[in-house]
């Protein structure tokens, strides 16, 4: 399998899924960010016996390759390019009533950021896309945004969904270029908005002065949020009584969506699993910078 995407909390997942190996007769995980298939993979070989694998993940080419790199590892095997928010459409469409696994592994993967051809990372000059998956099926991208709408709506987009204190001075200075040229691509867009920051801001950091913006925008393209809420509901909705989902979140906008999630459901009965979130050991902190912001939430149904 050709990935270059080293899955984050491996390790703490399966142990997190374990309980649910006591459960007798045949069971089902549902991976709604498929990916690498890295988590799905541990998942077939710790889960011997009657597992089905239902795999989904928005870009195509993921599909593929996971399809490659798990064939035969389960008794059943489902992946489909779909959004995780409509899991119960791909659930209803295989009679699969419910579930005894969840995971979600949000953000954007290590295969997308250096192989979509996206725009997704600063550190390539790429068409400003960050659509996870076709373009042609989404409303906006991220060159709509910094290219067509208003200054307001464009500083809303960067603080609101970037939490990036210079979001006002950052869509000002892309408006004032923008009546000049188009703005094309990711290193165009970084150097624009490197320019926009204070000295300061730039000092003293490893953080690139872009790193909020573009996660803003590849936020507002994928509507993420929303689909966080949406498939967090069906997804639990769609839980086998005992059954465990656990979501991987990579900033605190949502970790506080699952964070709250997970408490309105232990208020209805659930149990929270992980009374505060897991976070990477230094090992895997070193060998996988990704996972250095990764947090581990999970919920047991009742």
């Amino acid at each position: 399998m050709n990935t270059v995407h080293t899955p984050v909390l491996l390790h703490e997942v399966i142990v997190a899924m374990l309980p649910i190996k006591s459960k007798v007769g045949p069971q089902t995980y549902l991976d709604g960010t498929l990916g690498g298939a890295g988590h799905a993979l541990m998942i077939a070989k710790s889960f011997e016996g009657k597992l089905t694998i239902i795999g989904l993940d928005r870009d195509p080419q993921a599909i593929f390759l996971a399809n490659e790199a798990l064939k035969g590892k389960a008794e059943r095997i489902i992946l489909e390019n779909e959004d995780y928010r409509d899991l119960d459409k791909v659930l209803d469409r295989h009679q699969i009533a419910g579930v005894d696994m969840m995971l979600l592994d949000l953000g954007v993967s290590s295969d997308e950021l250096e192989n979509s051809g996206k725009g997704f990372t600063f550190q390539k000059d790429e068409p400003l896309l960050m659509t996870m998956g076709d373009p042609s099926r989404y409303p906006f991208v991220a060159r709509d945004i910094i290219n067509n709408w208003a200054e307001e709506d464009i500083a809303n987009v960067i603080f609101g969904y970037g939490e990036e204190r210079f979001a006002r001075r950052i869509a000002r200075t892309l408006i004032a270029y923008r009546v000049k040229k188009k703005i094309e691509t990711s290193g165009e867009l970084a150097e624009i908005v490197k320019s926009a920051t204070p000295g300061f801001y730039k000092r003293g950091t490893k953080i690139h002065p872009a790193t909020k913006t573009f996660q803003a925008l590849r936020i507002a393209v994928n509507d993420e949020l929303n689909a966080l809420r949406e498939g967090l509901t069906k997804g639990y909705a769609r839980l086998n009584p005992r059954g465990r989902m656990a979501i991987i979140a990579f900033h605190s906008l949502e970790d506080r969506i699952v964070k709250d999630f997970y408490k309105k459901k232990a208020i209805e009965g659930a149990r929270i699993i992980t009374k505060k979130p897991i976070m990477a050991g230094d090992q895997e902190k070193t060998e996988n910078p990704r996972s250095r912001s990764a947090k581990l939430r999970v919920i047991e149904k009742i």
